[in-house]
């Protein structure tokens, strides 16, 4: 799909207000330094995800945010807008969240700058709970985990949910599930994916609340919100993400990218 194929609206919703989408991307990274500008088919990543992000049908803009010169110089020589912060934030999340206070936006989506084979339709699909409950403050994406492997992965982060989707806990942990044994069935459950919608007042609230003790547990930020009596959407999704945290990574993504692209 290409960008002019974009429609303001999302279908099927009742949206009549702004959406943004933000990109958070930094040049450290302990497993991979510089992989926001590693090659991937002629490009930079962050380049990639930033065009997968602008196929997403109803977003008004799509913002990367970093601190690192040489990111900001790759994405506005391809095109893109960029928002430079501050050097200091301890989160990504943090890192949007000085992007959104200097915008007018209702809306704001955060995508994960190492995700460059993101599914337009995921962004879609994350932003429509909040246009369809206006009392909702955030919303996230999981898929069903299949692969006894990513069950027992501390490494995938599973997500117990209610009847209408809301998060009830995320964990590195297997749940749910009354023991660690790995012989026996593998109980319903999901993985979560980090891709987050807020309404642009919450994420400003959300990135001022002191850490409580589950997020410090488990190292996950989502659960401030659950620990502050916030909810959370989850919306389900078929598509796995191919996230680079390596240049293995990096390379999968490539054969990927390249078995997508016509002949």
């Amino acid at each position: 799909m290409s960008t002019d194929e974009r429609r303001d609206v999302l279908p099927g919703s009742r949206l009549s207000s702004s959406v943004v989408a933000v990109i958070p991307a930094r040049f450290d990274s302990s497993r991979f330094p510089g992989k926001a500008l590693a090659d991937l088919c002629g490009k930079p990543m962050i380049v990639r995800v930033y065009e997968r992000v602008r196929q997403a049908r109803g977003l008004d803009a799509v913002i990367v945010a970093t601190d690192d010169e040489r990111i900001a110089a790759a994405v506005t020589r391809h095109g893109g807008d960029v928002r430079m912060t501050s050097a200091w934030h301890r989160t990504g999340t943090d890192r949007i969240a000085e992007v959104a206070s200097q915008l007018s936006c209702d809306i704001v989506v955060n995508v994960q700058g190492d995700e460059p084979l993101i599914d337009p339709a995921s962004i879609e699909d994350v932003v429509r709970p909040l246009a369809d409950d206006p009392s909702l403050p955030m919303a996230t994406v999981r898929r069903a985990i299949t692969d006894p492997a990513d069950y027992f992965n501390p490494n995938v982060v599973k997500v117990t949910v209610d009847a209408r989707g809301n998060a009830l806990y995320f964990s590195r942990a297997a749940i749910p599930g009354r023991s660690s044994d790995q012989t026996g069935p593998m109980p319903p459950c999901h993985a979560h994916i980090g891709l987050y919608a807020y309404r642009r007042d919450f994420l400003l609230t959300f990135a001022g609340l002191p850490q409580m003790p589950l997020e410090r547990i488990e190292s996950l930020e989502q659960l401030r919100a659950l620990e502050h009596g916030f909810r959370i959407r989850t919306v389900s999704t078929q598509t796995e993400p191919v996230g680079v945290d390596t240049p293995a990574d990096l390379e999968r993504a490539r054969e990927r990218l390249l078995a997508a692209s016509p002949s």
